[in-house]
């Protein structure tokens, strides 16, 4: 399977959750609304960075993974741009990598994920990026999930 990535949107992403502009001006843009815990016991907020070397293109991806209880956010710290792989749910309850979409990122937007979307791993291009990234974990075995994909998935730009 090859996917070649399309510019995100905030109508494109929507059915996997809220794209987050950074400002373009002096102030400030509340995410509030965005962070999401879907357990029905408590949780605790993890807010964390992370440091993500680049992948040079094509790309075969592997793997998905999801956090069936939590939204995850990646706000850009220092980032050129990225990829981001989504995929629905399938009839067996792991990703539909028939509907996966893929979407080119700037360095300025940050995504949220909602709870229980299938994502692959963060990509990033051009050089190292540093992101902040917010979710809810409660130390269980739906804080992350990773399954192993049928069929590589090929990663290109247009």
């Amino acid at each position: 399977m090859h996917l070649s990535a399309e510019s995100l949107t905030v109508d494109s992403f929507a059915p996997f959750g809220q794209v987050l502009t950074l400002p373009s001006g002096q102030g400030r843009v509340d995410y509030s609304h965005a962070p999401e815990n879907r357990r029905p016991a408590q949780a605790t907020l993890c807010f964390r960075t992370s440091l993500t070397e680049p992948t040079e293109l094509p790309f075969r991806a592997i793997q998905m993974e999801r956090h069936r209880y939590s939204s995850q956010a990646f706000l850009p710290v220092d980032v050129a741009r990225y990829l981001v792989l989504v995929a629905p749910h399938g009839d067996g309850g792991g990703p539909d990598m028939r509907r996966a979409r893929l979407f080119h990122v700037d360095g300025r937007t940050g995504i949220n994920y909602a709870p229980d979307v299938w994502h692959h791993p963060m990509t990033v291009l051009d050089r190292p990026a540093i992101f902040a990234t917010v979710m809810f974990v409660d130390g269980g075995p739906d804080d992350e999930e990773f399954v192993d994909l049928p069929e590589p998935v090929t990663i290109t730009l247009p």
